[in-house]
């Protein structure tokens, strides 16, 4: 089977559409179409109902997804170790990570790391937990930093971070002046929250059904400097680790009653070529953490 007509199904399946495959293989719409056609014809099966636009698998295409990303992933890993071993390795590093680790957490290692390999190239690419877990199940990074507690089976991950969740709020406060913050006084507040998928919201909404809480998020954002903007402004409070607000003498923060916890993995495909690069860089960050002994 030609590799490159099962490339064109997977994405397809991916984006749900052609328009949108082919934008993101930077390749016409039509050869998409056609080859996914081709596809179709040698296997003597519909893969994808078209119907009124929409774009959406067959059972058939269902069985082929999961046998395609198996496919197409050992082979670019056969191609990266052969590249290895003949000298080619470019030494690329795609990591993800967390948009408040990526600005408080990361910044120093990654520049530690960068100053040890110097050759070596770093892609970091910042997204919420969830969608960094499914980015690696795909082969689209190489490691990625995703939460302890949903480690699905098919990632390899080690413990890296260890971090309290807490209750943040304006020193005008009324929870400036008390000790701990229990779950139903922190919901009775208007919220500054992440988006959904963001470790930030997931810790917030499990707490929320846990004790039988309805969330009043006024606003929305993954910007960190405009949540503790508002909520210096008193137009809102929120949940931030300790490491977001330790310089930030206008914010205060709380423990909730009782505290919260937060546990991060640095994890990667169980069944996936890890190059060299990346064993690297594995090796340097769980040397940095408390957690890696």
């Amino acid at each position: 089977m030609d590799l490159k007509p099962l490339r064109y199904f997977l994405e397809v399946a991916r984006q749900s559409g052609f328009t949108r495959a082919a934008e993101v293989l930077g390749i016409a719409q039509p050869a998409v179409s056609m080859a996914v056609r081709k596809l179709e014809q040698d296997l003597g099966l519909v893969l994808f109902h078209r119907a009124d636009r929409k774009i959406c698998l067959t059972d058939e295409g269902e069985r082929l997804l999961q046998h395609a990303e198996k496919i197409v992933q050992a082979v670019d890993d056969a191609e990266l170790e052969m590249r290895e071993l003949t000298g080619l390795n470019k030494g690329e590093v795609r990591v993800g990570v967390p948009s408040m680790l990526g600005s408080y957490y990361f910044p120093p290692i990654l520049m530690a790391f960068r100053h040890r390999h110097p050759t070596l190239n770093l892609e970091v690419i910042e997204g919420g937990t969830w969608q960094l877990q499914q980015m690696l199940e795909q082969g689209k990074l190489d490691l990625g930093v995703i939460v302890a507690e949903s480690v699905p089976d098919v990632l390899e991950a080690r413990p890296i971070l260890r971090e309290e969740m807490l209750v943040t709020v304006d020193q005008s406060h009324p929870f400036a002046q008390m000790e701990k913050i229990t779950a139903e006084q922190f919901f009775g507040e208007e919220l500054v929250m992440f988006k959904e998928g963001y470790f930030h919201r997931k810790v917030v909404d499990r707490l929320a059904k846990d004790t039988g809480q309805t969330p009043n998020i006024g606003f929305e954002t993954n910007l960190i400097p405009l949540i503790k903007s508002i909520i210096k402004q008193g137009f809102g409070i929120s949940t931030l680790l300790a490491m977001v607000v330790a310089e930030d003498q206008d914010l205060v923060t709380r423990s909730f009653d009782p505290p919260i916890w937060l546990d991060l993995n640095i994890a990667w495909r169980k069944d996936g070529y890890l190059s060299k690069a990346n064993r690297t860089f594995l090796e340097f960050l769980l040397s940095q953490t408390e957690l890696s002994s």
